[in-house]
């Protein structure tokens, strides 16, 4: 007799990438911590598309942001080409109960994606979103069943730091100058960081009081980098690299660390492989289970991810190895599209040193080994001639097996799309309207 298929319970934030607890990171979140020494911790895990609607809509349709149709962000027009290939649909099919608390945005009406309850509340901060979740959960709730709890935190809407002390000392992340106006701001991020935890803390406390840990597979991931510059909106690491926590059935337990190269994309065939559904044609990532088998030690060797739309056009690909990174920059604008980099204190700071006016190349390439911040780049030295020519060419290859629209030309925003210019600052300034 086959087990039960798990209940799945999706955890997830925006704008984290990895600065938690249980990725070494001074910002106390003693139960995300608690979830990694319980489960599994991911510390090479990555988003497809580092903005907020198109990393969501890889995970959750299994396929790259240019596939699935999300290459901007959903509340400004953009959706995906077909709702039914979203997770929630399949997992319907096999008799899951599904449940949508909180953000989600990927849909301008969440009706539309296939949720058999949408749970309409005030906010989707950690005050509305971890009661509902915690009441839903106590109902009891009809199982099996697929729970989408998303909160708000920590999107750049923070209060502020919670102490003086951490305005003092906070270290800003290592691509930005050691300032005072970088501190403060990482500050007021931990502040936002302690919010969320303490949000997931009271999902999991609910899960434990009604006996569901041990049948509930745990997804806790948010969905890109930080909203800071050079992260969030970036194919750099810091903007790709999210922090992955599972714990239950298949493996995920015991406290373990997986340096793997995984994709947002792998959650969706991971599940379908837990919950005894056949994974649909259309997916583009690889189930996670082999590595809890021991049928593999890595699941690929390279990843690759884009960058289309976010407030503004700015076209970029990507394809990391264990070693090198390279991006490639489509279009002839040579200077940042600033208008895709979440206003704040550390943005006017480097504003103020004439950060617009700083030329972007075309063609990056970094050697990860020696320059994990990215910071150098050598696609002009020659003693990195092959690697450059490797993966230009792996580049190329999946942007042709996977019908990349970029390859053609410069794709039209959908009609009714509303996008900022290259040229505007802020994603604040009056936007335009596609007709």
């Amino acid at each position: 007799m086959s087990p039960a298929p798990p209940n799945v319970l999706y955890l997830h934030s925006p704008d984290t990438g990895r600065y938690v607890q249980p990725y070494g990171h001074p910002v106390p979140t003693p139960n995300i911590q608690r979830l990694a020494d319980q489960g599994v911790a991911f510390r090479r895990a990555f988003c497809a598309v580092p903005t907020c609607s198109g990393s969501r809509a890889c995970l959750l349709t299994g396929q790259y942001g240019h596939n699935n149709g999300m290459m901007g962000l959903a509340h400004r027009g953009w959706s995906l080409n077909d709702y039914q290939q979203h997770l929630v649909h399949p997992l319907h099919a096999a008799g899951y109960h599904s449940v949508l608390i909180g953000e989600q945005h990927i849909a301008k009406r969440p009706d539309i994606i296939g949720f058999d309850r949408v749970v309409k509340i005030d906010t989707t901060h950690v005050e509305s979103v971890a009661p509902m979740a915690i009441d839903i959960i106590s109902e009891p709730i009809e199982q099996p069943f697929f729970l989408s709890v998303g909160f708000f935190e920590t999107h750049r809407d923070w209060l502020g730091p919670s102490s003086v002390r951490d305005a003092l000392y906070s270290t800003p992340p290592p691509n930005l100058p050691d300032r005072p106006e970088t501190r403060r701001d990482m500050a007021a991020y931990k502040a936002s960081a302690r919010s969320l935890d303490h949000g997931v803390g009271m999902v999991l406390e609910a899960l434990d009081e009604q006996g569901l840990a041990d049948d509930t597979l745990i997804i806790f991931t948010t969905d890109h980098g930080l909203a800071f510059p050079g992260s969030k909106a970036t194919l750099f690491d810091r903007g790709l690299g999210v922090m992955l926590v599972l714990r239950g059935p298949g493996g995920f337990s015991g406290g373990k660390v997986h340096d793997a190269l995984v994709s947002h994309l792998d959650i969706y065939p991971t599940v379908c492989e837990l919950a005894g559904i056949p994974p649909p044609a259309f997916l583009q990532g690889h189930s996670l289970l082999p590595l809890f088998r021991g049928e593999a030690t890595a699941l690929r060797d390279m990843l690759f991810a884009e960058m289309t739309w976010h407030a503004a056009y700015e076209p970029q690909r990507a394809v990391r190895s264990e070693r090198f990174k390279y991006i490639r920059r489509f279009g002839s604008r040579t200077r940042p599209v600033l208008a895709n980099c979440d206003d704040s204190p550390s943005k006017s700071l480097l504003m103020s040193y004439g950060w617009g006016d700083r030329e972007v190349p075309f063609e990056q390439l970094y050697d990860l080994i020696f320059d994990p911040n990215e910071a150098a780049n050598v696609a002009g030295d020659p003693r990195y001639a092959d690697a450059l020519a490797e993966l230009r060419g792996r580049l190329n290859r999946w942007m042709e097996e996977t019908d990349d629209p970029l390859r053609h030309g410069d794709p039209r925003p959908p009609p009714g799309a509303e996008i900022n210019l290259p040229d505007q600052i802020s994603a604040g300034e009056p936007t335009v309207r596609v007709e």
